[in-house]
C-alpha cells in the first residue's frame, strides 16, 4: 500500500490540466465580488461542492457549462495572473514537478484584453508561482483553440510566437460531436511547417473517427483523453486483440492524456475500476495520468493516483512508470525532459 505521504511526495508530471478548470473556490468568490458576477453559492466550500455536483452529470456539454463562471472572473490581467500563480503553487504543493497547463486565450477578451496580453498575464503568473512555490516545479503553457470557433490558425500562430516565452504547444478543445479536428487543418499544417508541438482533444465523448482524424489527418503528437481507443480493442478474458488504429497508437507510442475522474463525470466510464486506463496500461500503451479540471472534479494528481492504486493495486513502481511516460511525452525540449527524469523523478523512486 502506498501511504498518503508517499503519494504527495512522489514526483508527478501533469500534461492535461485546464487553467480555467482549476481555480480555488475562494478565489472565484473574491474575483466574482470584484466584478459583480453572480455565483450560485456564496460560501467557498459550498461553491466548490456545487462545481463538482454540476460537473458530475454524465454529459460533456453540461460539464462544459460550469466554465461560464470561472472564465467570467478571468477577464483582467490581474485576475489571470493571480489564477495562474495559484495554479502553479497548488500543483507544486501536490508534488507535481512538471506541468503543462492549457487554456483558450480567446475566452478572456470580454474586458478588452488582447490575445497577447492574456498570454503575458499567464506567463507572469506562472513565473511568480514557480518563484514562491513550496517545492520546485516547472510550469509551461499550452494555448487552446475552441473547436466550434474559427480562430484556430490565429491561436496556432500565437503559440509559435510565444514558444520561446513559456508556451510549449497548441491544443483544440470543446464539444467533439459535430466539430471534427479536420475543420482546423490549416492550423495543424501551419504548426507542422513551424516544427511546433500540438495535442488534440479526441476520443473523449466521441469515438474512433475523432482519434483517427486527430492522428492521421491532423498529425497530433498526443491525444487529449483518447479513452475511446478502447473501442478498437477486443477483450475476452485473457485474449486481447488490437484493431488497426489501436495497434498504430501503441506501436507509435502516441501518448494518451488520460483523466480518470473527469471521464467518469462525462460518462466515458462507469467507475475507476472499469476505466480503460487499467487495460491500456497493462497493454503498455503510452498512458499518462492527468487531472483535467481540478475544481470541477474535486481532484488532484495525488487523488487520481490514489484512486488508480486502489482500483488496480498499483504500487510506487507503477507511479514511476506513469511519471516517466508523461515526462517523455512532454513538449519541453529533450535535454530538459531528460534532466527532470534523471535528476528528479528516478532518484526519488530509487530512494523509496
Amino acid at each position: 500500500m502506498i501511504t498518503p505521504e508517499e503519494l504527495n511526495a512522489a514526483p508527478k508530471v501533469l500534461l492535461h490540466d485546464h487553467l480555467d478548470g482549476g481555480l480555488r473556490p475562494g478565489t472565484v468568490l473574491e474575483l466574482a465580488r470584484e466584478i459583480g458576477h453572480q455565483l450560485p453559492r456564496t460560501d467557498a466550500a459550498e461553491l466548490g461542492a456545487w462545481f463538482v455536483e454540476s460537473a458530475d452529470s454524465g454529459s460533456l456539454e453540461r460539464y462544459l457549462e460550469t466554465f461560464d463562471h470561472t472564465v467570467a472572473v478571468m477577464q483582467t490581467a490581474e485576475a489571470i495572473t493571480r489564477v495562474a500563480s495559484e495554479c502553479v503553487q497548488d500543483l507544486a504543493a501536490d508534488g507535481v514537478v512538471y506541468a503543462e497547463v492549457r487554456y483558450a486565450p480567446e475566452q478572456h477578451l470580454t474586458r478588452g484584453l488582447t490575445l497577447e496580453q492574456v498570454v503575458d498575464a499567464v506567463r507572469e503568473g506562472f513565473e511568480h508561482g514557480m518563484s514562491v512555490a513550496e517545492r520546485p516545479i516547472v510550469a509551461r503553457q499550452l494555448l487552446t483553440a475552441m473547436r466550434h470557433k474559427a480562430r484556430s490558425r490565429e491561436i496556432a500562430e500565437l503559440s509559435v510566437a510565444y514558444r520561446d516565452a513559456g508556451v510549449v504547444g497548441f491544443d483544440i478543445a470543446g464539444a467533439e460531436a459535430g466539430f471534427p479536428p479536420t475543420r482546423h487543418l490549416d492550423a495543424f499544417e501551419y504548426l507542422q511547417r513551424e516544427n511546433a508541438h500540438f495535442t488534440i482533444h479526441a476520443g473523449e465523448a466521441f469515438g474512433l473517427p475523432s482519434i483517427w482524424q486527430a492522428i492521421q489527418w491532423c498529425g497530433a503528437d498526443r491525444l487529449g483523453h483518447g479513452v475511446r481507443i478502447i473501442d478498437d480493442i477486443t477483450h475476452d478474458g485473457d485474449k486481447v486483440e488490437l484493431g488497426r488504429l489501436a495497434a498504430y497508437v501503441r506501436d507509435r507510442r502516441i501518448p494518451l492524456e488520460m483523466c480518470p475522474s473527469s471521464n467518469l463525470q462525462t460518462g466515458a466510464a462507469e467507475s475507476i475500476a472499469d476505466h480503460p486506463i487499467g487495460l491500456l496500461a497493462k497493454l503498455r500503451f503510452r498512458v499518462t495520468v492527468n487531472t483535467d479540471n481540478r475544481l470541477m472534479s474535486g481532484t488532484s494528481m495525488s487523488r487520481e493516483l490514489a484512486l488508480l492504486a486502489e482500483a488496480f493495486g498499483y504500487g510506487l513502481h507503477d507511479l514511476r512508470w506513469f511519471a516517466i511516460n508523461a515526462m517523455k511525452s512532454a513538449f519541453l525540449p529533450f535535454d530538459e525532459r531528460l534532466a527532470l527524469i534523471d535528476d528528479v523523478i528516478k532518484p526519488w523512486y530509487a530512494s523509496h
